[in-house]
């Protein structure tokens, strides 16, 4: 099968990289095992969150100040702008629908109470321009009962530590009593499939409207929304004071919802998905990839004239590490790490830890190198590129996206010079 680009990777970095290519007239084909790190994803799209630990409020200003190394700086700063414009309308295009700027960040309330500066955060989610909006603020926080997975008392705490009044509660619906029958159903992405009828939907608000007295805002677990916002907008409607919704820990259905929506946009663009499927290995030919086989298509090839690599980090298989080293395990590019294993990790949790920032060593243009020499038709994306700290900057979204629609850009720049 011969594509005109071939995306490794079906996470964030390569669907953006996949629907720009498409959209710009090329053939691709997409390989995915089916499962990405937005299944962690809380909702919100970031671009840069902290520096040196600090809260970023202005993050155009934030990207301008990036080491070389860095893939905004590889970007550069002449394109960030338009890039990131062009990022949120994909976003609106998959059918997401946001709050945020790009001038000034925002803040959303983490499954755990903390307030994370961020981009972009789906429009139903619960949102503060700052710390102070919650001082005075009487809020309901409205969990199912036996529902582990959004820690009550720790959100609690928090928002009492900020200044707002917090009253918990607990409830339950048949439905959802039934679900409690298995531990393991007891999951937000699971409850999600059980209040997918209507009226399972309405039983929840007369819940809430019998245990919403004086507050000014519920507070309930995202557990609503698997594939559209149908359910959570007819809550908001039949409870009678003002609902938002917090990110649970994983597996998070705001991000398993954002998969789903820019998965049915590559569809519609008509990209060939290789679903549950796995690259194995690459043939190169005079410094230049020319096919890739994987896991299912066994001896079938998947031909193109350009590949871009969207593995991600160490969580997703893109990296992989042993005691004595770090390699990409496709081509065996050239990795920017230290020699030294005990420099790759600080003795304090908390510190900044060397290997998060490892990754593909690449150009400017996001070329890999294998063996020191570029590989003129290979690109990496996302969170296996080097130089980048996506936890401690809390911009690993932003760099996925940016990153790949640059890379796309530059194949669509090679097919316009060669035509």
């Amino acid at each position: 099968m011969r594509f005109d680009t071939i995306i490794i990777g079906g996470g964030l970095s390569g669907m953006t990289c996949a629907a720009m290519l498409a959209k710009g007239g090329h053939k691709v084909g997409l390989v995915t095992t089916g499962k990405s790190t937005l299944q962690f994803n809380s909702g919100s799209f970031d671009l840069m969150g902290y520096v040196e630990g600090q809260a970023v409020e202005h993050p155009l200003e934030a990207l301008k100040q990036l080491p070389e190394g860095h893939p905004y700086h590889k970007i550069g700063g002449d394109k960030l702008g338009s890039y990131i414009e062009e990022a949120k309308k994909l976003l609106e295009e998959a059918g997401l629908t946001f709050k945020g700027t790009a001038e000034k960040n925002h803040f959303r309330l983490s499954p755990i109470g903390v307030l994370k500066p961020t981009w972009l955060t789906l429009d139903t989610l619960f949102t503060v321009e700052n710390a102070e909006e919650l001082k005075g603020e009487k809020l309901l926080l409205a969990n199912i009962e036996g529902f582990l997975d959004w820690p009550m008392p720790y959100l609690s705490d928090s928002l009492l530590t900020l200044g707002a009044e917090v009253r918990s509660v607990t409830f339950t619906t048949d439905i959802l009593e039934f679900a409690r029958t298995s531990t393991t159903e007891m999951r937000a992405t699971n409850i999600a499939k059980y209040l997918q009828k209507p009226e399972r939907v309405k039983e929840i608000a007369q819940k809430l409207n019998a245990i919403a007295e004086d507050c000014d805002c519920i507070l309930m677990p995202a557990v609503l929304g698997l594939h559209n916002e149908k359910e959570l907008r007819l809550l908001q409607n039949e409870v009678q004071k003002p609902i938002q919704f917090v990110a649970t820990m994983p597996p998070s259905v705001p991000g398993n919802y954002i998969q789903n929506r820019l998965t049915d946009l590559l569809h519609q663009l008509g990209v060939v998905i290789f679903n549950s499927d796995t690259v194995e290995s690459g043939q190169l030919k005079d410094n230049r990839l020319v096919a890739v086989t994987t896991e299912k298509l066994e001896e079938t090839l998947l031909e193109a004239d350009q590949f871009v690599l969207a593995t991600g980090s160490f969580i997703s298989g893109g990296l992989v590490s042993n005691y004595e080293t770090i390699y990409e395990p496709i081509l065996n590019c050239d990795i920017n790490t230290l020699q030294q294993r005990d420099q790759w990790t600080s003795e304090y949790l908390f510190d900044e830890h060397a290997y998060m920032g490892f990754g593909i060593q690449t150009d400017d243009k996001f070329h890999v190198t294998k063996e020191g020499k570029t590989i003129e038709n290979v690109f990496a994306v996302g969170s296996v590129l080097s130089g980048n700290n996506s936890i401690r900057q809390a911009n690993g979204t932003g760099v996925s996206m940016l990153t790949a629609i640059n890379v796309a850009h530059n194949i669509l720049n090679i097919k316009d010079h060669a035509s």
